[in-house]
This record gives structure tokens, sequence and C-alpha cells, in this order.
């Protein structure tokens, strides 16, 4: 509900947009990455709108305009795309993008005629460490120097938008997680056209599935082959696909925080108690949810080995 009404009221103006971090600690939704900063903002496509910023040193930042749809329908749509490889950037680090309907020179964001939304992740491998890009949106050739008083038809929209939002989003999800049920226990490449029709990252290749698991068994996921990338990373989910509480539980691991096999594989361990060994994945007091495998910026992508067991048989 937070997050429905930080979306179609307190950022819904198109005219006076603002990047807006939509999903974090303690707003979730869609197998949020404990790895990416998100942002949004509002946008109309009869407008043509600036980013200006700095790049910093996190890890990867894409930029997308999108047809944001999760309240009306469960979709949403990448009408153009950029990120950080594809960027003309000052050696200062400064950087400027235009997001427009017409080709613009220099760094250019497309949109199409129903684009609503701008989406930004910005993907960490050493949170404490790489720095955010600094990110500022605005409208080309405001007249205006502030917003317009809040009407009672504006708050009316909004809170039926948010209401809206809540009920969609949470129904789109939940019967994504519910598909995922002849795969139980097992971690096969997700439907990618899918993926990318409810607002999946163009550089990134997802697995998605459900896991279940008794009080006494662990899971271990062997990825046998790290294939050159940007980077990759894994984490765990409730039946919601909302991630597990990473302020307080190692929940993911990525490129950068996971341990490496002498032959270069990696194992995952997702347990209810400490194994005692490297990945350790905690369950954070769940014996059901969802999970996600993602490589982003790889050329292919290699499948997983996942296996249950007793914990007890574990070596």
């Amino acid at each position: 509900m937070r997050g429905g009404l930080e979306s179609y009221l307190e950022f819904s103006d198109p005219m006076f947009p603002v990047l807006r971090c939509g999903a974090h600690e303690t707003i979730k939704l869609g197998a949020d990455n404990p790895d990416n900063r998100y942002e949004s903002a509002a946008i109309r496509s009869e407008f043509d709108y600036r980013i200006t910023g700095k790049r910093n040193t996190v890890n990867y930042l894409g930029i997308s305009s999108i047809i944001n749809k999760y309240g009306s329908g469960g979709t949403m749509e990448v009408t153009g795309h950029i990120d950080h490889r594809e960027l003309e950037i000052a050696d200062d680090g400064s950087f400027e993008i235009i997001i427009s309907r017409t080709e613009k020179p220099g760094n250019w964001l497309p949109m199409g005629e129903d684009s609503n939304s701008i989406t930004v992740r910005q993907t960490f491998q050493d949170r404490v460490n790489e720095v955010a890009a600094d990110l500022k949106i605005e409208r080309i050739g405001a007249e205006e120097d502030r917003p317009r008083p809040l009407s009672p038809e504006k708050l009316v929209r909004g809170l039926q938008g948010a209401s809206l939002w809540v009920h969609g989003a949470a129904t789109m999800f939940e019967n994504w997680a519910e598909s995922f049920l002849p795969t139980m226990n097992d971690l096969p490449p997700a439907d990618q056209d899918y993926c990318q029709s409810i607002g999946g990252d163009p550089n990134i290749f997802y697995f998605h599935s459900a896991w279940e698991l008794a009080d006494d068994e662990v899971m271990v996921i062997t990825a046998p082959e790290i294939p050159e990338c940007q980077t990759w990373n894994f984490q765990l989910d409730n039946w919601w696909m909302e991630s597990l509480d990473y302020r307080y539980h190692q929940i993911h691991f990525n490129k950068h925080t996971a341990h490496y096999e002498p032959d270069g594989s990696v194992r995952v361990v997702i347990a209810h108690r400490d194994p005692g060994l490297p990945n350790w994945v905690e369950t954070a007091g769940h014996n059901i949810g969802t999970m996600c495998w993602r490589w982003i910026g790889a050329q292919h992508h290699p499948l997983l080995d996942v296996k249950v067991m007793k914990q007890a048989d574990l070596v």
C-alpha cells in the first residue's frame, strides 16, 4: 500500500517528475533484487525529459522507458533502454540523457506513445564500497516552476490507482508463484518473454521457481560454470515473490560475495540452520517461497543443478 500511494499520489505528476526508490528494504515486490537500487519516475509521452547525473562506481546502471500497467493488467513493457556501456560520459563522470519520442543527438532514451514511467536499475557487486550514481530528472520546457495544489479529483484518482496497484501487483505475483509449482525445488530458465513483459531488464537472463524445505532439509544449488558476465546473483524470496529480509539475514549472493570452488564452480546452500559451509542462504523462518538466479550481461546462460537432501547428509 505504501508503494502504491507513493507511485500514484505522492510522486505521480509527470509535469514534475522525481526519481524515487520504489523497492527497497521495506517495500518489496517482483523478486526485488537486494543488489539493486531501483528508481522510477512518472512521465508523459508528449513531453521531453532530461536525466542528468554522475556515473560514480556502481557496477551496472540501466535506464528504461516503460508502459507500467501493474495496476491494470499486470504488464510493464519496455519501450526504450540504455545502460552505462552505451553512455557518453564526461571525464568527471557526468552525463546527460534526453528522453523523447524523436531521436536526439548524444545519449538518447526513446519512449513510445504510451510510455508512462522511467525505471532505473543500479546493480552493485560490492554494495559497501561502490558508490551509486547520482541522478535527477526534469521535464524540458516546463513553464511552471511548481506543481499545482492537490485537488479532490487528483486525490481520488491517486487513491484509486493505489488500490488497483495493490490488488493487481499482489495477484500477478501470486499467480506467477503458483505457476512454479510444477518445478518446485528445481530452478529452470524462466519464460524470458514473460519476464520482459513485466519489466525485466533486457540484459538479464532469469531463472525462477519455487522451493519448499522441511525443518531438517537443505537445498544445494550448483552452478558448474560461471560465464563471462557483468555479474550474477541468487536470492531467496517468500511466496509473494518479495525478497526475504536482507537487513538481518544472508538471503543472497553475487559474483563478488560468493565463495568459489577450486574448479571455478559455485555451490549455494539453502538451509534453516547454519550448515558450516560457504554460501549459506538463510530461510529467515520460512519453509516455502520462491527464488531467482540471474545471469547479467552474459552471452550464454548455463543451467543449474539443484538437489534437496537432509541436512545431516550434507557434506
